[in-house]
């Protein structure tokens, strides 16, 4: 999707998916909120659903779906948004050539003058030891399979200029819109070297003391919420990881975001800066000045998160979000 260095492009939509998303519903099924070992954020439904087969080969050059793509796609979510249709209100589909078994949808919000991106993509990527396969896949095709798992990325992007972007569809999504996003991105190159030799050489990169740095300065002091940071580099930027997927839910937590990046904007060069020459802790100097400057109430935001750790059927280690009412 992001196809020059900090654009992020729409290239096609599909109205008939655009309809189908925006439908009420009363088939709504409850949901839990998990992350895998391997540290995959995903909804575990109260029944399972059906994923019907994909083309697993598509020109990246074509900007277009095939309509065999389509009407997959449409059939999929045609049984999956009567059971999540909070998860989809206002959102528009987007079609990525590069990504065809992760459909993304996105909405556009505005906070003080400044355009957010809400991006939700679903991975539809077959999982052995997750998944019921109903129908055998080919070398060209994806299985049919059964499953109550779905595995969602979510992201609230800040941009830094909207492509046709007017006031309606920049506070509420709807419309034709935008076609071209340009992320503000606030943050460096954050490759820093390379470690081993020959074969064995690997990249070394912030991104992960960053994702800890932004994180732990806003969550109670002491509270463990691996493997979910909320907040990342994502984009070169300071992106926000929202786990309440609901319209109402999304559109409170966007200005949460807009506050955290203003306060953060002013020292990102010194904290790359510190992350470059050492990895992250708490105790860094420049971590524990900013801490103490952060308003009380940003902590109290995550006060009643927290995680469970447990085994699963396959005895790999998951996290479920568990989220208590004070």
């Amino acid at each position: 999707m992001e196809k020059v260095p900090g654009e992020i492009r729409l290239n096609t939509t599909d109205s008939e998916l655009n309809q189908l998303l925006q439908r009420k519903s009363d088939s709504a099924v409850g949901y839990h909120r998990h992350f895998s070992q391997g540290e995959d954020f995903f909804l575990r439904l109260g029944r399972e659903y059906t994923v019907p087969s994909f083309a697993i080969h598509h020109d990246v050059s074509s900007l277009t779906p095939d309509p065999a793509y389509l009407k997959s796609l449409r059939q999929f979510m045609a049984e999956l948004q009567p059971m999540l249709p909070g998860v989809f209100e206002g959102l528009t589909y987007v079609f990525d050539p590069a990504e065809v078994l992760r459909p993304g949808f996105f909405q556009l919000y505005r906070v003080s003058g400044v355009c957010y991106l809400y991006l939700l993509k679903l991975d539809l990527l077959y999982r052995p030891q997750n998944h019921v396969v109903v129908e055998k896949g080919s070398n060209d095709t994806t299985p049919v399979y059964r499953t109550a798992n779905l595995v969602v990325e979510a992201a609230v992007v800040p941009l830094k200029d909207v492509d046709s972007c007017n006031d309606r569809s920049a506070d509420d999504g709807s419309g034709d819109g935008p076609h071209s996003f340009l992320v503000d991105q606030l943050i460096s190159d954050t490759w820093i070297g390379e470690t081993g030799r020959g074969y064995f050489v690997q990249g070394i990169w912030i991104d992960a003391d960053l994702n800890k740095f932004f994180t732990k300065l806003v969550i109670p002091e002491g509270k463990r919420i691996y493997p979910y940071y909320p907040f990342s580099s994502k984009f070169r930027t300071i992106c926000y990881h929202p786990v309440r997927l609901e319209a109402d839910a999304r559109r409170e937590a966007i200005p949460f975001l807009h506050q955290v990046r203003e306060f953060l904007t002013p020292h990102l060069d010194e904290i790359q800066a510190v992350l470059r020459e050492t990895e992250f802790s708490p105790d860094i100097p420049l971590f524990q000045h900013l801490r103490a400057k952060v308003p009380p109430e940003w902590p109290r935001y995550f006060d009643t998160f927290s995680l469970d750790v447990y085994l699963n059927d396959q005895d790999m280690r998951e996290f479920e979000i568990v989220e208590t009412t004070e």
